[in-house]
């Protein structure tokens, strides 16, 4: 239950604040409005490194399906907790969603377009093309899975496979979040780099919920995209390390 606690606690706060950035910039009359896509990137890479540094120690701060996926893929984490861990993930990613809200409320009742408003939730495209978005998501996905993979790699001789702990919490907080800021500047443009379905999914179940005033589609059509991109990302990360690691060893 404790590795879940983190679980849990590090993806509300990495949603509290990614989310919460973008809320800064979308949403009328706070400080920061229309501060642009540098802000938001930088604000979610910074969101990254402080979740893995309050979590490190108590789960591995996976923080992301993705990431527990490719570990798993990769044999260096146990798959009966894979499940648990997808679970706690979502579950916090609601909840930081929920919080965005409430911390934001008078903000969001001002703020007139929709889509703005949707923004500090869930991801959409900048143009809707669904091959070419779920392609968008399966590579910035494996870019981050692949780098968390091989920056594991040299503990690898006294790391145990299976063990809850080899994960993004291993790292080191700062080259995680560098990671995500490079992949949110570089290749975030076109889909707005979801790069984890936990992060898009439970905040898109709470933008249905949530009684908003001018209230946009939800758009379930296009869920599948942040969702399983990532996890084909994954999968591909984990497929190149271990051809990787079979070749230096």
């Amino acid at each position: 239950m404790t590795e879940l606690f983190g679980e849990f606690l590090g993806t509300f706060i990495l949603i509290l604040l990614g989310n919460g950035v973008v809320a800064n910039v979308n949403l009328d009359k706070t400080h920061s409005k229309g501060a642009g896509w540098i802000v938001i990137t930088a604000g979610w890479g910074m969101a990254v490194f402080v979740a893995v540094l309050a979590t490190a120690d108590i789960s591995g701060a996976h923080l992301n399906p993705a990431v527990t996926l490719g570990l798993a893929f990769s044999g260096l984490f146990e798959w009966i907790k894979v499940f648990p861990f997808i679970l706690a993930q979502i579950l916090g990613a609601m909840f930081g969603a929920t919080v965005v809200y409430l911390f934001f409320k008078n903000h969001f009742d001002i703020t007139t377009e929709p889509g703005a408003k949707k923004a500090c939730f869930c991801t959409a495209p900048a143009i809707r093309s669904y091959g070419s978005n779920f392609f968008s998501e399966v590579i910035g996905t494996f870019v981050l899975v692949l780098a968390v993979l091989l920056i594991t790699l040299p503990q690898l001789d006294y790391v145990s496979l299976g063990s809850d702990k080899v994960g993004m919490g291993s790292l080191g907080a700062l080259p995680v979040a560098l990671v995500v800021f490079s992949i949110g500047m570089s290749l975030g443009g076109t889909t707005g780099y979801a790069i984890n379905p936990a992060r898009d999914f439970g905040p898109r179940i709470v933008h249905t919920l949530l009684p908003l005033k001018a209230k946009d589609d939800n758009d379930w059509s296009y869920f599948w995209v942040p969702f399983f991109g990532p996890v084909a990302g994954a999968g591909l990360a984990a497929l190149v390390y271990l051809i990787i690691n079979l070749m230096i060893n």
